[in-house]
């Protein structure tokens, strides 16, 4: 089975490479066709091929390249009908799309055509935003969602044909722990002795991390680490950090793969207090490492605590947080009893293996239910896992 992953702007490299790992371990022949990511070295690729195929010139410019995203915009049109012209697989799988109220009307007719709901609708979504986010997915054959939680919202609030909805879990980034370079803690983080409470990603407003500090000021006997480039004017999250009795200690940048293991084992709890999301690479990430998470009770965060593998909490109520944080920091037994749990899961239901069994049944399910299948054109992946 030929599969075509396509991320044209290189949105999520480590979720592209782990599934385009595990599909290829499951049989399939895939190539992920992207852009140059440039922020880091992306994961390696194991089992497929890569072809950057977009916005070229742009990329060569570099990342810090005045109007860098204006060359990148006059690239596209040309890109994506390139990309129509060229494209060669028995299924594609979309994962992003730049501009997709435009691209929706660029798409090779190659079916069939997939497309995971990584972000549905921003929060009070206009109804031409409603109209135009069910124009893309409704040109799919199939989208998929991580969760129930984001299901439902396909079917309900985009008005998707539920037919054409299937859930099926991100699973979690287990290659960063077994990267075969690993680097020390950053001199910033060096020297914690007690407990440790890690918030890491992109700091942005909905990411709750004000939330967090005021919670933090509640909790005894711990230090927060916040690491993560910012999004926002981190003054005022310094700010809130200088009210709090405990230490705060931040790491405002580009964090690189290499460095992430290290703050990650070091860490005691992760805490992800967001105002909204559907998912989070960051859960993922911690549930690899096998962490004590606290979540905010947000997309398909709750549906993670319905297995046991975190806490969650109401949405920007800093007194729960407080609670919570403040409970698993005390209690070597109730944070052993999460990790216990989120190892299991990264290891059974959220593996990448599980994950590429279910996507490859997507992808004979499909290719079976064509009007031109045949024996012939196709075979089957089942079982393969």
């Amino acid at each position: 089975m030929r599969v075509q992953l396509v991320d044209p702007s290189a949105f999520t490299p480590p979720y592209d490479r782990a599934l385009a790992a595990a599909l290829a371990r499951g049989g399939a022949e895939v190539e992920l066709l992207t852009s140059r990511f440039l922020y880091g070295p992306p994961p390696e690729a194991e089992g497929f091929r890569v072809r950057e195929r977009f916005y070229r010139r742009a990329a060569a410019r570099g990342l810090d390249a005045p109007a860098r995203r204006a060359f990148k915009l006059a690239e596209h049109l040309s890109d994506m009908l390139r990309f129509r012209r060229d494209a060669d697989a028995e299924v594609i799988h979309y994962q992003w799309l730049t501009a997709p109220p435009l691209d929706r009307l660029l798409l090779p007719a190659l079916r069939p055509r997939v497309m995971t709901a990584h972000y549905i609708l921003p929060p009070r979504a206009s109804a031409r935003q409603v109209r135009s986010t069910r124009r893309v997915f409704a040109a799919m054959d199939a989208v998929v969602a991580h969760s129930e939680h984001g299901a439902a919202r396909l079917r309900e609030e985009v008005s998707l044909d539920p037919s054409r909805v299937r859930v099926i879990p991100h699973g979690a980034f287990d290659y960063l722990t077994r990267l075969p370079e690993e680097r020390p803690l950053p001199p910033e983080l060096e020297g914690a002795e007690g407990p440790v409470i890690l918030f890491f990603g992109l700091l942005r407003p909905y990411k709750g991390v004000d939330t967090l500090l005021q919670a933090f000021r509640r909790v005894e006997g711990a230090e927060l680490w916040i690491v993560g480039n910012p999004r926002m004017d981190v003054e005022p999250l310094r700010r809130l950090a200088a009210e709090a009795p405990g230490r705060v200690r931040f790491v405002t940048r580009f964090v690189e793969d290499a460095e992430i293991p290290a703050i990650f084992r070091r860490a005691d709890v992760v805490a992800l207090p967001y105002r909204d999301v559907e998912q989070s690479g960051v859960l993922y990430t911690g549930l690899a490492f096998g962490k004590p998470m606290v979540l905010s009770d947000v997309g398909g965060f709750p549906e993670l605590g319905e297995q046991g593998v975190a806490r969650i909490v109401p949405r920007e109520d800093a007194a729960a947080l407080a609670g919570a944080l403040a409970e698993l920091v005390g209690d070597d037994g109730a944070r052993a009893e999460l990790a216990t749990a989120a190892a299991a899961a990264a290891a059974g239901p959220y593996s990448w293996d599980a994950v590429a069994r279910q996507t490859l049944a997507l992808y004979d399910e499909l290719l079976e239910a064509r009007p031109d299948r045949t024996a012939s054109n196709s075979q089957s992946a089942r079982g393969r896992i």
